[in-house]
């Protein structure tokens, strides 16, 4: 195992956490078998030799995971969490003190704290960043640009991050290329759709203690996150509608066989709301008179602008944390209840996405990274795809690692798959 070459900078909560954090990234370890085989080639071959990697991710024992990879392969990694509360301390204190990597986050840290570490991690001058939302290269593009000449490539882990570099990359303002790591097949099919549609409900029962079943839950958003929210909703017996501004996507919704309903039509019978579309006021003011009295409100986009928080508190007459992650909001005539600040709620109230899943979206970061350092000066400052030979690589192992195979075509069905001469 590769050792610290100089001692680690770092703003942790406290160092005293790094034993049981580094047991819990040893456990997170044993359910990412795709990223152990990465880190022992990387560890042999060492492609991020001399590398300065900038990585603002949810910092968690699956996050180490993939920080201890990339040292591994030679790579100076720092890393800033992406959101105030995804932190877990206690990975945090394992990372500087285990594996002296410089780690700047805390669970709970205010906004002024949150941008101060972004900042010491792009004190490294990196050549990579790694993001997830976009703040690190929104900063480097507004705040930090005398380090721009020194990057060569980025990653985006999130749907709500690929959405802001592409528009930078539209108003030609990106000044590198990034992988779009999130729209990996391996990532947004599994991750998305899986991890978060599972780590959702841990968050909410974790925080309310909620019987789902027979509860009318409500889905904002029918892309891979709300529909795998949405399954397991109803798997736990809940009655679930889909809100969606997309037809397609509503159409398919109804197909699966969900109510589907505008926000103001499903805000009249909801007990329990997701968002999870990446976008502005969601459910907003308009919204809240219509709410039931005891409505639940939870966010699981990635920023907290989903739910219309600010004219939430002008309309209350109070406001108080009832539980841990649980404030709820005194309205004339109701009781509102909001999640987690409107934050990622499977963050705050839980412990995130699960690292079987956690496993295939960090092994397209570290191989998208490799692909960066070999092909990024042939790319323009774009926003590309994971490689297709990538992703499938990806998949193929985790199958081995699952202890499944797939078939291969022989050469008749390749070129019949490839000829447009066969007929009936």
């Amino acid at each position: 195992m590769a050792v610290a070459t100089k001692a680690p900078k770092y703003d942790v909560t406290d160092l005293d956490l790094a034993d049981a954090g580094m047991r819990r990234t040893e456990w997170a370890a044993r359910e990412m078998p795709v990223l152990r085989q990465i880190r022992a080639r990387v560890a042999k071959e060492r492609p991020f030799a001399g590398i300065r990697i900038a990585a603002c991710l949810h910092v968690t024992t699956e996050t180490a995971n993939l920080a201890l990879a990339l040292r591994d392969g030679g790579a100076e990694v720092a890393l800033c969490a992406s959101n105030p509360l995804s932190t877990q301390d206690d990975a945090a204190a394992a990372l500087v003190v285990r594996e002296g990597i410089s780690v700047f986050a805390r669970k709970g840290e205010d906004r002024d704290t949150y941008y101060r570490h972004i900042n010491a991690v792009l004190e490294t001058k990196p050549h990579i960043t790694m993001d997830d939302g976009a703040d690190v290269v929104t900063l480097l593009h507004t705040e930090r640009r005398e380090l721009l000449a020194g990057v060569r490539g980025g990653t985006e882990e999130t749907t709500t991050g690929v959405i802001r570099l592409r528009a930078m990359a539209e108003e030609g303002v990106l000044t590198y290329p990034i992988v779009a790591v999130n729209e990996a097949q391996t990532k947004h099919m599994f991750d998305n759709q899986y991890g978060t549609g599972q780590s959702a409900i841990d968050g909410l029962l974790r925080a309310t203690n909620l019987l789902l079943a027979g509860k009318s839950a409500v889905v904002c958003g029918y892309g891979w996150v709300g529909r795998g929210v949405a399954e397991r909703l109803r798997g736990m017996g809940a009655i679930v509608t889909i809100c969606e501004v997309d037809p397609l996507r509503g159409l398919e919704a109804a197909m699966d066989g969900f109510q589907v309903a505008t926000v103001a039509e499903a805000a009249k019978r909801g007990d329990v709301f997701f968002t999870a579309t990446g976008n502005l006021n969601v459910i907003g003011r308009s919204h809240f008179g219509l709410l039931k009295d005891g409505a639940i409100l939870a966010n699981v986009g990635h920023f907290n602008d989903e739910i219309e928080l600010g004219a939430l508190a002008e309309m209350a007459k109070g406001r108080r944390e009832i539980r841990p992650f649980v404030e709820e909001f005194q309205l004339p005539n109701k009781k509102v209840f909001v999640l987690a600040e409107g934050r990622l709620l499977n963050h705050a109230a839980a412990e995130a996405n699960p690292a079987a899943v956690m496993d295939m979206s960090f092994a397209n970061q570290a191989l998208s990274i490799e692909y960066l350092l070999k092909h990024g000066k042939e790319l323009a400052p774009r926003v590309y795809p994971v490689p297709r030979e990538l992703d499938e690589e990806i998949a193929r192992r985790k199958l081995e690692a699952m202890g499944m195979n797939i078939d291969n075509m022989t050469a008749a069905q390749a070129e019949y798959a490839r000829s447009w001469k066969a007929g009936t």
